[in-house]
């Protein structure tokens, strides 16, 4: 018999983030409108859209953890992500698996890109905010706790074209929810023990191979992520902070050991630091902490970006992606003095500029100028000895020295080929601004029963109903 827990999330403390006052609520959209054929018809989107809007807002998805509703993770974060969405201009989507005990990330509809899953009804959520609101498709970000910590890491994992970065509480590794008591494949995503059991292990490569197929083909930009995990958590075991981690250092393409490790909310804080030397895996470990886990907002805020108004994810912000482009070819000569055809541009590879193709005589030459790569290279010019350009564009010529060509008869003879051009990490280079701001503490704690119906209360006395 399958275990079933519900999780709620509870306020432990307040701070403010001096937002305005609101008149705006989460409302309903229905199905038909945002939509497409083939979605789980218990999946129902909200949507909060403040009184004064961003020009191009962000978009960050609220999901709930178990026996949650939309309207329950509206009010267990009004104080926080709802109040800065009225003072910063973003959109948040509240998902809700209506009559469902938690969120599916098990199935293989979940765990596949527009699958027909969970995932694919939120991925579904976000393009038509984008296109509604005319949303920043750059600034598309997660958060959740639990069952909701569950979907973060998934929707990072399987839809990595759409979001940009994530914070996940007390969750577990992207497709390690697919194993159920019989070690086979979850028919419903619903409980795996398993895998809440910490028994699900795989080596960093097999967690990237695993997450890698569910978007087949996909080799753009993949997620930062920040995760937070209780040491003493028996409800989710701590154990999948460290599989998570091998996960993530995987896709990311980043050493297993983190960049630094100190200190930080009574316990271990690690951060992992791409290629351009900014925090993109961040991990806090509460020690002693059970699935109730407390973490720090305005930490998420901040590795998330959601603190500045009006800006570019900070990621993208800090690294733009790809390599530059190599130098062009030197010309070939000939004996006779005719112009020759000058080397071709370097190749540009991960979005770098491309190379130049230069000639040797006054006259412009036919060199081949290099074509840029990924989304922001463009085609080099081919220019001659003289300064006189000719056609840009162009087909992309590898790198490689050869030596010149010379012609007794004057005929032109090819010159060298350009350098290649630098070569940018697989998925662009990714960079992030870790998120470790420490301004008026304010704290979540996600806690788990055993039984429906138990009351949760604040500090100050007031219940919480789930």
């Amino acid at each position: 018999m399958k275990q079933a827990l519900v999780f709620v999330a509870a306020v432990l403390s307040v701070a403010s983030f001096a937002a305005p006052a609101s008149a705006a609520t989460s409302q309903k959209v229905e199905q038909s409108v945002w939509g497409v054929s083939g979605l789980p018809s218990y999946v129902n989107m909200y949507l909060y859209v403040p009184d004064k809007l961003a020009a191009k807002p962000p978009i960050l998805v609220a999901s709930h953890h178990c026996q949650g509703t939309a309207a329950s993770t509206f009010s267990e974060t009004k104080s926080s992500f709802v109040s800065l969405a009225d003072k910063n201009g973003f959109i948040i989507i509240f998902p809700e698996a209506t009559g469902h005990n938690c969120w599916d990330v098990g199935s293989a509809k979940s765990l596949k890109h527009d699958g027909g899953g969970d995932t694919h009804a939120i991925a579904q959520m976000v393009r038509y905010t984008l296109t509604k609101y005319s949303a920043d498709a750059t600034r598309v970000y997660a958060f959740g706790g639990s069952s909701g910590a569950m979907m973060t890491q998934a929707l990072m994992g399987v839809y990595p074209d759409l979001f940009a970065a994530g914070v996940a509480v007390s969750g577990v590794p992207c497709g390690c929810w697919a194993v159920d008591y019989s070690g086979d494949v979850a028919s419903n995503g619903q409980w795996s023990g398993p895998c809440a059991g910490g028994q699900v292990t795989k080596t960093a490569q097999q967690w990237g191979d695993l997450v890698r197929a569910m978007f087949a083909g996909y080799t753009g930009h993949r997620p930062r992520l920040q995760l937070w995990h209780g040491t003493a958590d028996t409800t989710i075991s701590y154990k999948n902070l460290a599989e998570a981690v091998k996960e993530w250092t995987n896709l990311l393409a980043l050493s297993s050991a983190p960049t630094t490790t100190d200190s930080k909310f009574g316990g271990t804080h690690e951060l992992w630091k791409s290629q351009c030397g900014f925090g993109v895996l961040e991990t806090f470990s509460v020690d002693g902490a059970g699935h109730g886990v407390s973490w720090d907002v305005n930490t998420a805020v901040s590795f998330l970006g959601l603190d500045q108004v009006g800006s570019a994810d900070p990621e993208a912000a800090a690294c733009p992606p790809g390599g530059s482009g190599g130098s062009g070819g030197s010309a070939g000569s000939s004996a006779a003095g005719a112009p020759s055809i000058g080397g071709g541009g370097g190749q540009a590879t991960s979005g770098g500029s491309a190379g130049m193709g230069v000639s040797a005589s006054g006259s412009p030459s036919g060199g081949t100028p290099g074509a840029g790569g990924g989304a922001s290279g463009g085609g080099g010019a081919s220019v001659s000895s003289a300064g006189t350009a000719s056609a840009a564009g162009g087909s992309t010529q590898a790198g490689g020295a050869t030596t010149s060509g010379t012609n007794s008869a004057g005929a032109p003879s090819a010159g060298n080929k350009g350098s290649m051009g630098d070569t940018g990490s697989a998925e662009g280079c990714n960079c992030a601004l870790a998120g470790n701001t420490e301004r008026g503490a304010l704290r979540f704690s996600l806690l788990a029963f055993g039984a429906l119906g138990l009351a949760l209360r604040r500090r100050s006395g007031r219940a919480i109903t789930s």
